[in-house]
């Protein structure tokens, strides 16, 4: 695998988490089977520009900034797959055979036995050669066989990996922490943006999402303890879902998240859930 196209795995990963897609709902509602999407986001194959194009669809997604990472990587896969084999290397000359000294007189039936036993030796060797060059014939494709079904063997593991107090600080997305997760607040902003409190009950933490941002706007979140933050630094995060880290969240804990908007005469605004509960409360607070 390419070092791009791993990027443009990692973010197809990251966007059909964000988006509590299962490869099942994905093959539900694409062209694409469920074991086609596996073998994608697994790896295994490069995914087709149109499945690329379906996946920011349905996840809501700008699909710019993905086409450009597939393009770089289907330029390198292709590029590898049509890449000549390598030469192989030249061989050494052999050296010229020194010319054989004639043979010593001897009786017709010591003759007669030595080329006997010559044509028995050689055909010997012929049989030998022979046998082994079968024996790699037909063990060679079983290798290869066994190698693609380890390769194929290894599943795309979409279990969490971390939770409650080991999730703090993460990344939702890395740590498998953003499929089907709860939605537990959700505002529209003064400036248009919107942010979302987001909970897995699996890892038992709490992030925040938010999209239609300016470069320079902040997002904040914390459920008591530490506080997390993201800021819009780019035009691609102004353009796609941005996250903030994890805090660790327990049932019926308070959670908030704070969008503090790039303008000087913005006002912040905060909207706090119950984890459990749904929203309690939209304010705006003073700076």
């Amino acid at each position: 695998m390419t070092t791009e196209h791993g990027r443009l795995l990692e973010a197809l990963r990251e966007l059909r988490a964000g988006a509590g897609l299962s490869l099942a709902a994905l093959a539900e509602r694409t062209p694409y089977s469920k074991s086609s999407w596996e073998r994608y986001l697994n790896g295994k194959s490069l995914l087709p520009r149109q499945a690329v194009r379906e996946l920011c669809r349905l996840a809501n997604e700008p699909d710019g900034r993905l086409l450009a990472l597939w393009e770089i990587a289907e330029s390198h896969w292709r590029g590898r797959a049509a890449a000549p084999p390598s030469t192989p290397p030249a061989e050494e000359p052999t050296p010229p055979t020194p010319p054989e000294s004639p043979p010593p007189v001897e009786t017709g039936l010591r003759r007669f036995g030595r080329s006997r036993l010559l044509v028995v030796l050689a055909s010997v060797y012929t049989m030998m050669i022979g046998g082994v060059a079968i024996l790699l014939f037909l063990q060679l494709p079983d290798s290869e066989a066994q190698e693609a079904e380890q390769r194929d063997a290894v599943p795309f593991s979409i279990a969490p990996q971390c939770h409650g107090a080991a999730c703090e600080g993460r990344d939702p997305m890395r740590l498998i922490c953003g499929i089907d997760p709860d939605t537990l607040a959700s505002h529209r902003t003064a400036t248009g943006a919107h942010i979302e409190l987001r909970h897995s009950r699996k890892c038992g933490a709490t992030w925040a999402r938010t999209w239609g941002t300016e470069i320079g706007d902040r997002v904040d979140v914390t459920a008591g303890g530490p506080t997390h933050s993201v800021r819009i630094r780019t035009k691609d995060d102004a353009a796609t879902f941005v996250y903030t880290e994890m805090t660790e969240a327990r049932p019926g804990s308070t959670v908030r998240a704070c969008f503090r908007p790039a303008t000087a005469d913005g006002e912040p605004e905060c909207v706090d859930a119950r984890v459990g509960w749904g929203t309690t409360a939209v304010r705006r607070i003073s700076p």
